[in-house]
């Protein structure tokens, strides 16, 4: 633990010494990204010093108890020491999460996908819910919202619906809402009152950029064709929908709520690549678990991860076995002691699973 810390305080102390240099000063991107890892480890270097700071005056403190007489000094030194083994503790616990391995996703944007699934048009109908939920969720952060594919169902539900929610930190807040989530209430076509369970998936993905992954073009097979709308019927004259298909997988994107065929295809064009990108990070994460035989924080869209209650005003997440009897507060977008408490339990397991990793390390260069 400790080279570890001293290797941090190293790198940082380089770091200021490179953003010194006229020679990089000169050249703008790599500033940019020494400013950045150097901004990044300064709250980690304040915790080291203050950690070591703590750690000094302790021993200064052992030291008057080992060797002085007096009476005062010696109650005053063991008082300090238990304030000083609190600090530790505190510090400590700061550093452990100041050194989990940071998500490179998490700053980005994110393109979310809410699909009906069991349940036909009750399941729908609470599509359309958790649309809303999100886009109130968003609104509250600030977050700006994009619709950039639907298909309505006659009531005003969703068989599918896709958006685009930008800002900073999105998908860090968003992540773990990928899966399926379970409602139960008795629908407003049933006539004997009965409780219907219904569901609903949710894929969230961050945002891709050109950087983040490489489209071959003539991996793209393009068709338009004439938008529709509920029922099969003709809302559009002219062939302003677009249906793109990455030929090497078969991933079909269709997008057709714009009357500009331009607009279609850019909007397309953002989820094929938050798709393929979505893919290639989820194959990364399935090596990790191999290796680990757990995977922390991915999301498996197929396990049921929430159900909202309506008759008992419940909404549960299974993950972490959180009930909370604010459903309506819920579905109006407060969802940020879900999101928090999902957040703590994931860090915690990173934090065990680090924590791991380090003793692993310690006891094969103690066998070495």
């Amino acid at each position: 633990m400790i080279e570890k810390l001293d290797s941090i305080e190293q790198r940082y102390d380089k770091l200021n010494g490179l953003l010194s240099d006229p020679g990089i000063i000169a050249q703008q991107s790599e500033y940019q990204r020494y400013a950045r890892e150097q901004s990044e480890l300064a709250p980690i270097v304040a915790s080291i010093k203050e950690l070591k700071t703590i750690v000094r005056h302790t021993e200064e403190n052992k030291t008057i108890l080992a060797e002085e007489s007096d009476a005062e000094l010696l109650a005053m030194a063991k008082e300090e020491l238990e304030a000083l083994a609190a600090n530790r503790e505190t510090v400590e616990d700061q550093l452990k999460k100041l050194l989990l391995p940071k998500d490179p996703r998490d700053e980005k944007s994110v393109i979310m996908e809410i699909r009906a699934g069991t349940g036909g048009e009750e399941a729908a109908l609470f599509a359309a819910n958790l649309f809303r939920m999100y886009s109130r969720h968003a609104e509250a952060h600030k977050w700006k919202t994009e619709i950039l594919s639907t298909n309505v169902t006659g009531k005003g539900g969703f068989k599918e619906i896709i958006l685009n929610i930008s800002g900073k930190g999105v998908f860090s807040r968003l992540k773990f809402e990928s899966g399926t989530h379970r409602v139960q209430r008795v629908p407003e076509t049933e006539t004997q009152g009965r409780v219907h369970t219904s569901a609903v998936t949710v894929a969230i993905m961050p945002e891709a950029e050109d950087v983040d992954i490489n489209i071959n073009t003539a991996d793209l097979k393009f068709d338009v064709f004439r938008a529709s709308g509920p029922g099969g019927q003709s809302v559009n004259t002219t062939d302003s929908a677009v249906r793109i298909t990455y030929v090497p997988t078969g991933l079909v994107v269709t997008c057709q709520d714009e009357k500009s065929q331009h607009k279609n295809k850019e909007k397309a064009m953002k989820v094929l690549r938050a798709r393929l990108y979505d893919e290639i990070q989820q194959k990364q994460h399935d090596e990790m678990a191999k290796e680990r035989k757990q995977q922390v924080g991915s999301g498996d869209r197929s396990g049921r991860i929430r159900t909202y209650n309506f008759s008992q005003e419940r909404v549960t997440d299974h993950r972490i076995g959180l009930t909370l009897h604010k459903l309506t507060q819920i579905l109006e977008g407060d969802l940020d002691h879900i999101i928090d408490e999902l957040t703590l339990h994931y860090q915690a397991e990173a934090l065990k699973n680090n924590i791991d990793d380090m003793e692993k390390e310690k006891q094969a260069k103690t066998i070495a």
